[in-house]
């Protein structure tokens, strides 16, 4: 007896829409592997309407004061916290996160990150207006940019659709969003609340596959593109977005170092930096995934460190011993197997290693260790609940080996020298760097990295720029 799957529909123009031609694609739940629902397989009749709704719609959103897009923001956030069941619901037949999990450390500061951009909506600033010129007075404007094409990943469906959407609309642009074909069924339920508060066409919601995403960035209605991806799915990016000069913002992939010392309190290190390294199943481009650590506690950190791996549990969303849920699908839990299954001979699996079960896409926390620079675990993005260790012998060593990837979105020092933590801090070339912890984030500051981590900041008032464009008005004070 088979079960009928629950349809997802695109949200295009103040309404939920099947794909124009029809065509659908099975959405997976990662914890069970079994499909729940389909979603519309969108092609170019599908973005193109979305588009048209969100270029109609612009000038009229553009127009509106601050004060009402403030006002229209903060009704979103308190209708996501009044619908937050709704929202959790989705979002773990969407990822397999854990209930409880998703409920204290999504829905909070998604809540709290629409609020934010809801005060930024009335701080537009540029520079005093002044005669710069002799009988010229010189004033700045910032506008929204337009219509802006938005791609979320599926590590975090529900509060990467907040980190596009909500600077965007608080700048006054429209928005069309496409979220990730494995893990659509939050961002719908977000049209759905977010539709019943702004006007119909300043936020369009599509679902489809890369194909849908390249025909929304080569489309040319969008005035800027964003995504959080891959690598490569951000140079695609920003090679169709070329062909007419889009604006570009591309939070891409991450290999974050953790640069442990020897005067560091061993027991809280390991403590925080398991918890950082597999939350989320690791799946999380700032995960604390390559420790760097002194020599002279090597040995007894990664004792530690396999216990704690050995110890962190993951399993089915209802549980609430869990810390993490499945791998998003399995092509994603094929990759992480074959990191382990390369690994040179030099390497050893002190926990871990291994899937965990038949059911779903489950994989088992894991600790790496005796790993070199230049091997592929070091140098490539697992994306998985793997934690490598690399034994250091002095500062410029660590600093050498921490920056000696492609990736520069996020790292973390852990030493109790201040002079120390203030050299690294410098040193480290990643877009953010924590002192003797790792992974919290706050509205207020910016996230977004270096070379292929890609460019642009989520959050913050530079997020909220990066939306914004600046346009010089000179007048004649004799006229």
């Amino acid at each position: 007896m088979s079960t009928e799957l629950r349809r997802l529909r695109n949200y295009i123009d103040g309404e939920f829409r099947d794909a124009a031609d029809g065509r659908t694609t099975e959405v997976v739940n990662p914890a069970t592997g079994e499909a729940y629902a389909t979603a519309p397989l969108s092609g170019q009749a599908d973005v193109d309407a979305a588009m048209e709704a969100a270029a109609r719609a612009f000038p009229g959103w553009r127009d509106t004061t601050p004060a009402e897009r403030q006002k229209a923001l903060l009704k979103i956030a308190d209708a996501f916290e009044e619908r937050a069941e709704e929202l959790i619901a989705a979002e773990v037949e969407n990822t397999g996160k854990p209930i409880g999990l998703t409920r204290s450390e999504e829905i909070p500061p998604m809540v709290d990150q629409i609020r934010f951009f809801a005060g930024a909506a009335r701080m537009l600033e540029g520079r005093s207006a002044g005669e710069y010129m002799e009988g010229m007075t010189s004033i700045v404007r910032r506008e929204p940019v337009g219509v802006c094409a938005q791609v979320a990943p599926w590590n975090y469906p529900m509060m990467m659709a907040v980190w596009k959407f909500a600077p965007a609309i608080a700048a006054g642009n429209t928005v069309v969003l496409k979220p990730s074909d494995t893990t659509p069924a939050s961002t719908v339920l977000i049209a759905d609340i977010v539709g019943s508060i702004l006007p119909k066409g300043v936020f369009n919601v599509i679902t489809g596959d890369r194909e849908t995403g390249r025909m929304m960035v080569e489309h040319p209605t969008p005035a800027m593109a964003s995504i959080t991806g891959s690598v490569r799915a951000g140079m695609q990016v920003a090679e169709s977005a070329s062909k007419d000069l889009k604006r570009v913002h591309l939070e891409l992939g991450g290999k974050a170092p953790v640069v442990v010392f020897q005067d560091t309190d061993i027991a809280k290190a390991v403590e925080d930096i398991s918890v950082a390294g597999f939350f989320n199943a690791g799946q999380d481009c700032t995960a604390a995934c390559r420790v760097l650590v002194h020599e002279a506690i090597h040995d007894e950190f990664v004792a530690a460190l396999a216990k704690a791996a050995t110890d962190t549990k993951t399993g089915q969303p209802d549980d609430e011993d869990v810390l993490f849920g499945p791998l998003n699908n399995p092509n994603q839990l094929k990759q992480v197997e074959g990191f382990i299954e390369r690994l040179p001979a030099h390497a050893r699996v002190e926990a871990g290693g291994k899937r965990v079960g038949d059911k779903g896409y489950f994989f088992a926390p894991t600790v790496v260790s005796g790993v070199k620079q230049d091997d592929e675990i070091i140098q490539k993005e697992v994306f998985g609940p793997v934690i490598t260790v690399q034994s250091f012998s002095d500062e410029e060593q660590a600093v050498e080996w921490a920056n000696g990837v492609e990736y520069a979105l996020a790292s973390s020092v852990w030493t109790k020298d201040h002079g120390r933590a203030m050299r690294m801090s410098k040193a480290l070339d990643f877009g953010c760097v924590w002192i003797n912890t790792h992974i919290p984030l706050v509205a207020e500051m910016p996230h977004g990295g270096f070379k292929k981590s890609g460019y642009g900041k989520d959050l913050s008032a530079y997020g909220f720029d990066d939306y914004t464009r600046i346009k010089h008005v000179m007048t004649s004070l004799e006229a």
